[in-house]
């Protein structure tokens, strides 16, 4: 039980992890969550190897250890809080790496307590590694489940501090003494409370960088609201200088209504705007580029997938749609804009609007209405991509598959419509056109005759087609733009001479890539020549924010401390860093059990390295099925964290009961079985995602159990199998093992996340694979036990 509730704490820690660096910082440091937890399990085998005494007598130690989890989770989170990492300073004040190498080795320390734990148990009781190992991932199941559930009642904050009084839990459970167990219930009792009623020391710190702490700095500024749930934080902020107006020309000359801003995860402001008619936006909607899907088509029966704030609906309303429907993922977006309803009219309360409280994915994929509109709202504030890269997110809405989806809910004749911010060079909207592009070829059009580009001076609007544009909507496209200052970047009859007439730039970047990508006889070719990669994603890699190149890494480095971004821009790199980082960890936590464990020595000149090698194996196949499978498994399940949680809940519960086997399955058989049946998800499961997505969202996420569960129940079987065999060949190398396969894991965690940014998740689940059957390779190098009423092996 003890073991079950420290497990428990300690993945709804690592989880909740995410949603803290999510909110705190950028989602480059969410890579680094996964990486420090197995630091600190990985350094947890490097101190048994020293301290094999440890093992002797655990009830102690664990007890301690349990209470050490509690403590310094909670410390090392304020840590990281109250001495905040500045990512936009790197360059400019060296300090800044020691403040993030701090929070990497201070976040680690509770991992290194649990692996401790884990560890000391599976050496203090070797007959019941089975047992032992199937608590741990029991309980850390669980943990995934509470980490989604827990932040809607005490927010991300509350979570650290409920999984520390878990870990106190397990403190009690573990103590054998009277003074034990009241030292831990007292501390449980306090952690509690502290997660229902969060002291002011312990609110999450807001980087001065994001939208939320720009809006509160106004001197009228006041939060309107702010809530949880399992994988959000919404704040609403009412401050006079709030105003958007996405997709305005130089002929808009009045101001907006009054708006508050909404922020989603303190960031990407999404305008709720005063409005009681939409007749009352009609005059500002005329002059905003998302007005001319709806002259084109008026009377629309329109889809918006991702509203936020509603201002696209407002527009929808104005412009006369006669039907809306808003697809909004987020259902506490939802409640926040109901909350204003004293304030302005809810646009989605509105008699023409249809809400669905869903992702826009799987709302595509079910069979429905057809619609005459399909809208997809701006996801972001602007971003300049200078180095590469502004987001290394999975972005499931805009990949080929995303834009085909929804071409094929339109009626003939229907607009498909994308907005996306000006760069310079062209990258964003290129790679956005390129994308509509593939999407029209992908359900029989041709794209030459069924795109057209617009711009104002900051936005990029691109109009795909079912069907060819007719000579008419050409006229009245080109009359609208002329009428409201917006220039013409692609038509199917465009001349050079039309381009490039109100907001003037030095040459006409915008339509000579556009031009060159659709004219282009060799597409690839072409792309492969551009400065950034603006290739266009597909469901197996899903990252449309990403465009940068190995070659830019000499203009990264140029520019690092004189742009005005983190790390100046180029945000693969950070993972690259940290991947330095972690195996620099990884060597130090593997070579170190030689400078104190003298039988560790002993056991490795008697050929203890080849014993030790399926452990890394295993460390980088699991990683390299788990984070692959995470990844994917969002557009199933439509929110990362609900991925996330129902994934590793999955892997980890059935690996649990598939450990309670292992002692029942030879180890090569288990990873020979691993390997085909990972390549099986690679071959046919990948694809099979498709067809399901249609269905209710408990339906997938029971799919993702009962597809998942083969899967767990092998990944459970090699490492206790293995281990259990070491135990009785080599049982000083045992606690070294355990370290070997958390230190390799640590560079596995990374290595991963940057092998799907360059090569997709379908090769990295391959390589997984590759390494399940060299674990099974590798791991005949130990010996298996005699069976039972074999004849004594023969004396030489």
């Amino acid at each position: 039980m003890g073991l079950f509730l420290l497990s428990a704490a300690t993945l709804a820690f690592e989880i909740d992890l995410t949603r803290v660096f999510a909110v705190s910082q950028f989602y480059h440091f969410a890579f680094m969550t996964v990486s420090l937890a197995l630091l600190g399990f990985g350094a947890s085998g490097v101190l048994l190897s020293l301290a094999p005494g440890l093992a002797r007598r655990p009830a102690r130690p664990l007890s301690a250890l349990s209470l050490g989890f509690a403590l310094t989770a909670v410390g090392a989170y304020a840590l990281t809080q109250r001495v905040p990492f500045d990512s936009y300073r790197v360059f400019l004040d060296p300090a800044q790496w020691g403040i993030l190498a701090l929070h990497y080795l201070a976040l680690s320390v509770p991992f290194l307590c649990a692996g401790t734990a884990v560890g000391l148990l599976l050496m203090a009781e070797p007959a019941g590694i089975g047992r032992t190992y199937a608590a741990n991932l029991a309980g850390s199941a669980v943990g995934c489940l509470l980490a989604v559930t827990a932040p809607t009642v005490v927010g991300a904050e509350g979570v650290v501090l409920l999984s520390a009084a878990l870990a106190a839990l397990a403190a009690l459970a573990f103590a054998k003494r009277p003074v034990g167990r009241a030292v831990a219930l007292a501390v449980h009792l306090l952690l509690l409370l502290g997660a229902f009623h969060l002291p002011t020391v312990l609110e999450i710190h807001l980087s001065p960088y994001k939208g939320l702490s720009y809006a509160l700095q106004y001197p009228d500024a006041r939060l309107v609201f702010r809530g949880w749930n399992g994988f959000s934080r919404v704040d609403v902020v009412e401050a006079t200088p709030i105003r958007s107006l996405p997709g305005q020309g130089f002929t808009c000359i009045g101001a907006p209504p009054p708006q508050r801003g909404l922020f989603v995860d303190g960031d990407d402001l999404s305008p709720i705007t005063r409005l009681r008619d939409p007749a009352d936006l009609a005059p500002l909607a005329d002059c905003l580029l998302t007005a001319l899907p709806y002259r084109l088509r008026p009377g629309a029966h329109a889809l918006v997938i991702d509203p936020r704030g509603g201002f696209d609906l407002w527009v929808a309303l104005a412009e006369g749609a006669e039907r809306v429907t808003a697809v909004e993922p987020n259902p506490l977006v939802v409640h926040a804009v109901r909350l204003q309803g004293d304030w302005t009219a809810v646009p989605y309360d509105h008699p023409r609007v249809d809400l669905a409280v869903e992702e826009g994915r799987p709302y595509l994929a079910r069979s429905g209405p057809r619609y005459d509109v399909i809208l997809f709202s701006l996801p972001a504030t602007y971003h300049p991509i200078t180095s590469g890269a502004y987001s290394l997110a999975e972005n499931y809405r805009e990949t080929v598959e995303g834009f085909a989806a929804a071409l094929k809910r339109l009626e003939e004749g229907g607009l498909l419509v994308v907005v996306r911010w000006l760069q310079t060079p062209p990258s964003e909207s290129l790679r956005a056109f390129g994308l509509a592009m593939a999407a029209l070829e992908r359900v029989g059009e041709d794209p030459a005759r069924s795109l057209v580009a617009v711009r104002s001076y900051n936005q990029m609007l691109i109009l795909a087609r079912r069907g060819p544009f007719t000579p008419q909507e050409l006229e009245q496209i080109r009359r609208f733009a002329a009428d409201r200052s917006f220039d013409l970047v692609y038509a199917p009859d465009i001349r050079p001479d039309e381009v490039n007439r109100f907001n003037v730039l030095p040459s006409p970047d915008y339509y000579r890539a556009f031009e060159g990508l659709l004219e282009a006889d060799d597409r690839e070719a072409w792309l492969a020549a551009y400065p950034y990669d603006v290739s266009p994603p597909t469901d197996d890699w899903p990252f449309f924010g990403h465009f940068f190149r190995w070659g830019q890494v000499g203009e990264v480095l140029a520019m690092a401390g004189h742009v005005w971004q983190p790390f100046g821009g180029a945000g693969y790199l950070v993972v690259v860093g940290l991947l330095a980082v972690a195996t620099g960890a990884a060597v130090v936590l593997i070579l170190l059990p030689l400078v104190g464990a003298r039988s560790g020595r002993l056991a490795l000149r008697r050929g203890g390295s080849l014993r030790l090698l399926p452990f890394g194996f295993l460390g980088v196949a699991y990683l390299f099925v788990e984070i692959p499978l995470l990844q994917r498994f969002i557009l199933l399940l439509g929110q990362p964290a609900y991925a996330m949680a129902t994934v590793l809940g999955t892997l980890l519960l059935f690996s649990g009961l598939g450990s309670l086997l292992s002692a029942r399955v030879r180890p090569a058989r288990a990873t020979a079985a691993l390997a085909l049946v990972v390549l099986a998800y690679r071959l046919v499961g990948w694809e099979g995602l498709g067809p399901l997505l249609g269905l209710p969202l408990w339906a997938r996420l029971a799919a993702t159990v009962i597809g998942l569960a083969p899967l767990g129940t092998l990944m459970g079987v090699p490492f206790p199998a293995l281990l259990a065999r070491l135990q009785d060949d080599a049982p000083g190398l045992v606690p070294w093992a355990w370290g070997v396969n958390g230190a390799v894991s640590v560079v596995a965690s990374v290595l991963a996340a940057l092998m799907a940014l360059s090569w997709g998740l379908g090769a990295v689940l391959t390589v997984g694979a590759v390494c399940y059957l060299g674990a099974g390779l590798t791991g005949r190098a130990i010996p298996s036990p005699p069976r039972a009423g074999a004849p004594p092996p023969l004396a030489r």
